[in-house]
């Protein structure tokens, strides 16, 4: 992969991190300025369940958070764009869907197919 391209893929992982960072910020003002007692019990279930749904999507956020970390790591050791299975170069079109993969389309598919059959 060019230097060019490792660029542009560097500036989308660093904006994912930002808007990711600024998610996490936002939804823990909200969660904190809606303190106080909510004596309708269907007030509160709603807005107990608006932040488990919240959470959650956090917690995912999490995650892709730690994949952005290892794609930018990558970028600066030299790997970023190979796959980590069978060592090929994996399609920018691939990457420019999923900047964070690491694998190539094939070992992908290969990989979702096994995790099926074993039933995870």
């Amino acid at each position: 992969m060019d230097e060019q391209n490792l660029l542009r893929f560097k500036e989308m992982l660093e904006a994912m991190k930002v808007e990711i960072t600024s998610d996490v910020e936002q939804t823990l003002n909200e969660m904190t300025s809606q303190v106080g007692n909510i004596p309708d019990p269907t007030d509160r279930a709603s807005i107990e369940s608006d932040r488990n749904f919240e959470l959650r999507i956090r917690g995912r956020e999490l995650r892709l958070m730690d994949k952005i970390e290892e794609a930018l790591a990558r970028i600066e050791d030299g790997t970023y764009g190979i796959c980590a299975s069978c060592g090929c170069e994996i399609a920018l079109k691939r990457l420019e869907a999923r900047p964070v993969a690491k694998f190539c389309i094939d070992c992908k598919s290969r990989q979702e197919k096994q995790e099926k059959e074993q039933g995870r």
